[in-house]
């Protein structure tokens, strides 16, 4: 579990992230973000900052950040309940986020390789404006250059519980 300390500190952080965006909360959004370590406590190396503002049975949108070469490790939106698997896109608002997903893997990857386990390599750079839509199934990881990323999520309804992550020590969701 995650200290009360490095939580308030990270919300601090990711807020003034979100102000860098141009990008505006309520008062209740703010008490809303999530700081997600994947029960790994690195969270400054393995770690999500996450705002979900609507997560209904049909779609999602999050504003998600990422702090300085912050890696969300690999995993995988699986079919659940009938449905496919969560289709996703990403939307860079802020920052520079490098993606990687299945496909042919990049030669020269411009980021640092996190610890873990990680098995995809084909890299799609997003910068403000880019983005860039993962279909269900996609295995991905996503990491932030080195000012850190602020990245729109838009997509069908997340289930964080369901995701499954190639590295056994991850916990997406503490109990």
């Amino acid at each position: 579990m995650i200290a009360k300390e490095t939580y308030e500190k990270a919300v601090k952080e990711t807020l003034a992230f979100y102000e860098k965006a141009n990008i505006i909360l309520t008062e209740e959004e703010k008490q809303k973000i999530e700081v997600a370590d994947f029960g790994l406590n690195d969270l400054y190396h393995t770690g999500l900052e996450i705002l979900t503002y609507v997560n209904t049975e049909r779609v999602c949108a999050k504003e998600m950040v990422l702090f300085p070469h912050q890696t969300c490790p690999e995993h995988i939106h699986p079919p659940v309940a009938g449905e496919p698997g969560k289709e996703e896109t990403f939307r860079c608002r802020w920052g520079k986020v490098y993606l990687y997903v299945d496909g042919e893997p990049t030669e020269k990857p411009q980021v640092q390789h996190p610890d873990g386990v990680y098995t995809v390599f084909h890299e799609v750079v997003l910068t403000p404006g880019e983005q860039y839509t993962m279909y269900p199934g996609t295995k991905h990881w996503f990491q932030a250059g080195d000012e850190g990323a602020v990245v729109s999520e838009f997509s069908t309804k997340s289930r964080d519980e369901s995701d499954i992550f190639t590295d056994p020590a991850i916990i997406r969701v503490e109990e």
